[in-house]
């Protein structure tokens, strides 16, 4: 979550090929494998954890309990941050950074369908390196055939109301069905230490590579460009075999180092989703309209708004949960 604050942070501040409300007279280059890198893995590992959660859920509340809990939980702050972006924006409904809240909001919907017709759990068994290998070269082939039609940074709208980026939706949607996977099958507990850590090195080796590759210049557009071109098919199997090695990676590492969060972590991870939901409206924005008149290299500024904002966002989720009947939505 401290990731996802900062990586908007520096959307007005570096080479970013997406949309935002302020940009910066000045840019940071070094901003953008900063961006590729965290665009490459990071709301992947969100959905992969997003997915682990939900089998028990479901188990434990049951079928209306659990669209009661989703519809509330998610669909609230749909509501009330897309239209009140919508009005700024005059958009009508704008759900801007909540795309993933709504897409978990879908992802949940058809998981209760799928246990509501009664179709089999599987529980698979643990999965060793051919298995993770070979879902990296698979996610790396179709997120290649995806982007022939549609790059990175392309989004299209459903109905008016779900947003979604076409050259990302592999990861998303089947890192989160890998997540109901792990959950049945126990993954996160028996994986072993020293897989992850193999897949961690993979994944750290490939970002730094990224960093490495700044150095290359224009390169760097063209491989992220899409399109029928074998660097297209280079940047997507970069991305694919990165991701799987940080995902599984990171999950293992802070599982052996962190059993037993101090006090910190233990404040903060009840407040991580409402910290994503405000995040970037008032506080991050908001920073960084107070800094648009500052003259200051936007690496700093980009620092500045990262260490204010981060606190500042768990702080504001923090309240708003003290609020009658928030914490049943954030």
């Amino acid at each position: 979550m401290v990731l996802v604050i900062a990586h908007h942070a520096g959307q007005a501040y570096g080479p970013t090929g997406g949309a935002w409300p302020i940009f910066d007279a000045q840019r940071a280059g070094i901003l953008g494998p900063f961006f590729s890198v965290n665009a490459g893995f990071f709301m992947g590992l969100f959905f992969l954890i997003s997915g682990l959660f939900v089998p028990s859920a479901f188990d434990r509340k049951g079928a209306v309990a659990f669209l009661q809990d989703r519809l509330i939980r998610f669909g609230a702050p749909l509501v009330i941050v897309g239209l009140t972006l919508g009005l700024l924006t005059g958009k009508g409904v704008e759900v801007a950074h909540l795309w993933f809240v709504a897409h978990l909001l879908v992802y949940g919907l058809l998981y209760a369908a799928w246990r509501a017709l009664g179709l089999p759990a599987w529980r698979p068994g643990l999965p060793g390196h051919g298995t993770i290998i070979g879902y990296a070269l698979a996610l790396a082939a179709v997120t290649f055939v995806v982007r022939t039609v549609l790059p990175i940074d392309r989004w299209v709208t459903v109905l008016g109301v779900l947003p979604f980026e076409a050259a990302h939706l592999p990861q998303y949607a089947s890192l989160f069905a890998i997540g109901l996977l792990a959950a049945r099958g126990q993954w996160l507990g028996r994986l072993p230490t020293s897989t992850g850590m193999i897949w961690l090195r993979i994944g750290v080796g490939l970002a730094v590579l990224r960093y490495a590759y700044a150095l290359g210049g224009d390169v760097l557009p063209r491989l992220a460009g899409g399109g029928f071109t074998f660097e297209s098919l280079l940047w997507s199997t970069w991305e694919a075999v990165m991701c799987v090695g940080l995902c599984v990676g990171l999950l293992v590492l802070f599982r052996e180092r962190y059993r037993a969060p101090g006090r910190v972590l233990r404040w903060a991870a009840p407040n991580a989703y409402g910290a994503y939901v405000v995040h970037v409206l008032p506080v991050v924005v908001g920073l960084q309209l107070a800094l648009a008149t500052v003259s200051l290299d936007p690496l700093l500024k980009f620092a500045l708004v990262t260490v204010v904002g981060v606190p500042l966002s768990f702080l504001f989720a923090a309240g708003l949960r003290r609020l009658p009947g928030m914490r049943s939505v954030l």
